[in-house]
């Protein structure tokens, strides 16, 4: 029996599935895309922040109200009869990523979303309490002391209370964020609220702060798909090795011309993901445009043109034409766009009010003294509005003759389902009432009487007893 070690590492053959992450510390950079990060990501934190605390009617403007089961978005009140237009929304989210990704690569990672914006907004608060990269490089490796302390102390502070309040922003978005605000000063928050907090602001802290690019790497389920919706005419970041090729340090080696690429590492330093373009399009990169903003900084201080890493596309690069409107963009154009009427039309005609028509099964219909016919129903009317309304309820036959209406009013609370039994009767039929059927079909239309509004149809069956 061998009882020696087994030697582990190369030497031995052992293959590795896992590697330890190293830390990485992107190098700040500035310019034209630096500066598109910044606006992209004040604009979607300040979204994000400040749309609960904002109102409508009342109301605030976007509230998630699972308990009452409805969606308040903007002048939308969207309840689970709302399924359509809850997916066509959903679809016009995925359709316009889907449209972006095939026209300009990872636009969507490297500009909007939220793992990047929140690292962003963490990465700026590391440097402002510990500097710049080598300054952050050598506070880690420096011993631990006062001043480390103090600046790992700051850092994680600041942290976790952007984090804290980010869960508390994500809660407010099912709670009403004044009445949220005003039970955490009492330290009376619910422990669905405490807890959901708490958790959303927990995985802030670990996502941005610690786990960074890993998130993209091995979590993110887009980095594993994006690659089917790229062809050889979608935007990728690239390096133009023709022109950069032999690197500076190489060419002193070989003794050959050098190439406009002096061997920096600047690309590779200002990476949040630390890959190095260089080596070619990975799936690693969220096409930041980090690498570009410090290549071409570079190029100006050694007076090389610009764009040596560039945003190009793979049949470009190779020398043919940028194609950006083809079959695959088209047809995502095309889908979005049908999506975009669809959701439009159904916005435009959405209605706070809701009803439906039951008749009484129990009485088929009643034959007064004066030869009349009565018929009764039940209205289920729902008023999905946060104010009261009242509603004027009126029919007619197929033809327009009008039948009498009790009680021709009703009332609904603010988001209140209710039942209100009516009476629908007809002049004597040999007075010009209904035809002597045994079923005549009638329209029932409810309107708001209070302000105006729109009407709602609903196709019945009045019964006389004649017959067919």
């Amino acid at each position: 029996m061998n009882t020696g070690a087994t030697p582990k590492g190369p030497a031995s053959g052992e293959v590795f599935l896992y590697e330890s992450a190293v830390k990485i510390h992107p190098r700040q950079v500035h310019g034209v895309f630096a500066s598109l990060r910044v606006a992209a990501m004040v604009l979607l934190l300040g979204l994000f922040y400040v749309t609960p605390w904002l109102s409508w009617n009342g109301q605030p403007l976007v509230l998630f109200d699972l308990p009452h089961r409805r969606f308040h978005v903007l002048t939308l009140t969207l309840v689970p009869q709302d399924l359509l237009l809850l997916a066509l929304m959903l679809l016009l989210a995925a359709l316009t990523l889907f449209f972006f990704t095939s026209l300009a690569g990872r636009l969507w990672c490297g500009y909007a979303c939220p793992q990047t914006v929140w690292t962003e907004s963490f990465l700026w608060i590391e440097r402002l309490c510990e500097g710049d990269r080598y300054d952050r490089i050598r506070l880690d490796r420096a011993p631990w002391g006062a001043r480390k302390l103090l600046r790992k102390g700051a850092k994680h502070a600041l942290w976790l209370g952007l984090a804290l309040f980010t869960g508390f922003s994500f809660v407010a978005y099912f709670v009403p964020a004044r009445e949220l605000f005003g039970a955490a000063l009492k330290f009376q928050l619910s422990g669905w609220a405490l807890f959901w907090t708490l958790f959303y602001g927990f995985a802030t802290w670990g996502n941005a702060g610690f786990m960074r690019e890993q998130v993209c790497k091995y979590m993110c389920p887009y980095a594993r798909f994006q690659s089917a919706m790229f062809d050889r005419d979608t935007l990728i970041i690239a390096y133009d090795d023709k022109r950069g090729e032999p690197r500076k340090s190489a060419a002193k080696k070989s003794a050959l011309p050098a190439g406009d690429c002096v061997d920096c590492s600047l690309c590779v330093q200002a990476c949040p993901t630390g890959i190095d373009i260089r080596k070619g399009l990975q799936y690693e990169c969220i096409a930041c445009a980090a690498c570009i903003d410090v290549c071409n900084t570079v190029m100006d201080s050694v007076g090389k043109p610009r764009h040596l890493i560039r945003y190009t596309s793979s049949r470009h690069d190779a020398g043919g034409p940028f194609r950006l409107l083809r079959a695959r963009t088209a047809g995502y154009g095309l889908l979005w766009l049908a999506a975009c009427v669809g959701f439009l039309a159904l916005a435009l005609g959405h209605s706070t009010l809701r009803f439906d028509v039951l008749r009484d099964r129990h009485t088929l219909y009643r034959e007064r003294a004066d030869g009349s016919i009565e018929n009764v129903y039940t209205l289920k009317v729902t008023n999905d509005d946060e104010r009261p309304h009242r509603y004027a309820v009126s029919a007619s036959l197929a033809d327009g003759t009008p039948l009498t209406v009790e009680p021709a009013e009703l009332s609904r609370a603010a988001e209140e389902t209710g039942a209100t039994t009516v009476t629908l009767r007809t002049r004597p039929q040999g007075a010009g009432g209904v035809p002597l059927a045994a079923v005549v079909p009638i329209v029932l239309r409810i309107s708001q009487a209070d302000e105006p509004g729109p009407i709602r149809e609903r196709n019945a069956r009045f019964l006389t007893g004649g017959q067919p």
